[in-house]
């Protein structure tokens, strides 16, 4: 019996969010790719996420960040919250309201966050919503950054973080604050208040606007006379 939650060893307090443990995860994720009948390799080319990355993922041995998620979603055309959908039940389309009981969310260890995602029962959403704690301490390296198309927002509702960007900009935020921006840009989350923070994110799908103006040609120049 633990002391402090009053729980038998390998339970979960009764109330806390459903957790997707790696084991589970990697199962759909190996189940999705076996779907379209690839390989690793042809699951890696497609997708710019790296073989033993994939490899260690389906195995349970890795947990995936962020970057990681979108771009195995987009190779594998699924909605990534077919990933989190309690039990491994198929997410439907949105056609009505979709509610997310306290607690009930699916709750995944990441690289730098431990996600909690939201609204897991919609597929096709343009926003994923997740509560977050931040269990990262510092910025290790350029491995670090996520980079994802879309766009992104945070709020704090515990606890400071400080978002790093590739560009060499910091911006430290307390509870209350919020932050907006490109996805596109490397970012990473750091807690800095004594205890671990707390937030709330979004992060969107590429907009037409944004798509069409990145995929627009670049106007030529003039010719001198």
């Amino acid at each position: 019996m633990n002391p402090h939650t009053g729980t038998k060893p390998g339970t979960r307090p009764k109330g806390e969010p459903p957790m997707l443990d790696r084991t589970t995860f990697g199962n759909r994720l190996r189940a999705a790719r076996k779907r379209f009948g690839w390989t690793l390799v042809q699951l890696a080319e497609r997708s710019g996420v790296s073989i033993t990355t994939i490899s260690r993922a389906e195995r349970g041995q890795l947990a995936l960040g962020y970057e990681n998620f979108t771009a195995l979603g987009r190779a594998l055309e699924m909605d990534m919250n077919a990933m989190f959908a309690g039990g491994g039940a198929k997410p439907g389309q949105l056609d009505g309201p979709v509610v997310t009981r306290a607690g009930k969310g699916v709750v995944y260890r990441g690289l730098s966050i431990t996600y909690e995602f939201l609204g897991t029962a919609a597929a096709g959403k343009q926003m994923s919503p997740i509560v977050g704690i931040v269990h990262a301490r510092r910025v290790n390296g350029p491995e670090d950054y996520v980079r994802h198309s879309g766009e992104e927002f945070a709020y704090v509702l515990s606890g400071a973080i400080e978002v790093h960007f590739d560009n060499g900009k910091v911006v430290r935020l307390a509870r209350g604050d919020s932050l907006y921006f490109d996805s596109r840009i490397g970012h990473a989350y750091v807690s800095v208040s004594r205890q671990l923070a707390k937030i709330v994110g979004m992060t969107t799908a590429e907009s037409g606007h944004m798509k069409s103006a990145r995929e627009a040609p670049a106007p030529r120049r003039p010719r001198k006379a």
